[in-house]
């Protein structure tokens, strides 16, 4: 097996898995635990798929399918924020809903392809000089453009929520919400717009797949990378930047079986393989907790003012 290919390939699989995981990451931040990321990724994925295939626009499917995922996010935001419903039960909701509709729109382009204009679009390009680096210029940095993004992605998500006032009082809200709206802080506004950014992530991930990765359409295409994303949280400590590790190195266990030839270990076996690590780490995790990983403190807890 060739390891710089390998790397290559564990990149391109962990990349919805890593916009989803940053969607996620925000959304917790504001004392929001959204399980509903895979159902917001099968609605990016399907709208962004339908607008490519219908105008062969990357630009208006990217757009889309990040509007997609903000919708369903929109739909949980009221739920949760405005009328404090349990955020685990419409989280579920959100996923069930966004599974069942994905199927309906997708129905009639069931295994067709996305136009030239778009495949094009999204061949791996070199970058100059960085691209020159041995080894590694091979491996990040000849890419596709939306793996670039996602790059970008990161390093914006880092500087909000660590270099930013903004990004301060996210983290006053999801730890203490009553405190935050005491110091003027409009606890609801910061809820809403991270919220709502995390689902737009969340839509842009499952648009890399149908767009990218597999670019015809097939049902449930996420395979239950949005149940992955939201354990890459935890794994990854709310931290944006351990949030590419975490990711490439999933992305790099869900292809593993492909790229071992003639072994004796069971492709079932390899398939499970990413899931089974999942329920590992969140295990070792729950055992090692400590305050400098723990989650927010007003996590999956819904705030009223009047309580205050």
């Amino acid at each position: 097996m060739d390891l710089g290919l390998f790397l290559h390939a564990a990149i391109v699989a962990g990349t919805p898995l890593l916009l989803a995981t940053l969607g996620e990451i925000l959304t917790e931040k504001a004392g929001h635990l959204n399980l509903g990321v895979e159902g917001m990724m099968l609605i990016g994925a399907v709208l962004g798929f339908l607008i490519g295939h219908n105008t062969g626009n990357p630009f208006a499917a990217l757009i889309a399918a990040m509007a997609a995922g903000a919708f369903g996010a929109l739909i949980y935001a009221v739920l949760t924020v405005s009328l404090r419903a349990n955020q685990v039960v419409t989280g579920l909701t959100l996923t069930i809903f966004g599974s069942g509709l994905s199927s309906l729109l997708g129905q009639k382009v069931v295994g067709q392809s996305l136009p030239e204009s778009i495949k094009n679009f999204f061949m791996p390009i070199k970058l100059p000089l960085l691209g020159d680096i041995p080894f590694f210029g091979e491996v990040i940095f000849k890419q596709d453009l939306f793996i670039y993004l996602s790059y970008i992605i990161v390093i914006v998500v880092g500087l909000y929520m660590y270099k930013t006032n903004a990004g301060l009082n996210l983290k006053a809200v999801g730890e203490n919400p009553a405190a935050a709206d005491a110091v003027s802080i409009n606890v609801n506004l910061y809820k809403y717009v991270n919220i709502l950014l995390g689902g737009a992530l969340a839509g842009l991930g499952g648009a890399y797949l149908s767009l990218v990765h597999v670019p015809t359409w097939q049902e449930n295409i996420t395979a239950g990378r949005g149940w992955i994303a939201v354990a890459l949280v935890i794994f990854a400590a709310w931290n944006p930047y351990k949030a590419i590790l975490g990711s490439y190195l999933f992305g790099g266990l869900d292809i593993i079986g492909f790229r071992i030839e003639n072994s004796f270990i069971s492709p079932y076996f390899l398939g499970m393989l990413p899931y089974l690590v999942t329920i590992v780490i969140l295990v070792v995790l729950s055992v090692r907790k400590s305050k400098k990983n723990s989650s927010p403190k007003s996590l999956g807890l819904a705030y009223f003012r009047e309580e205050r």
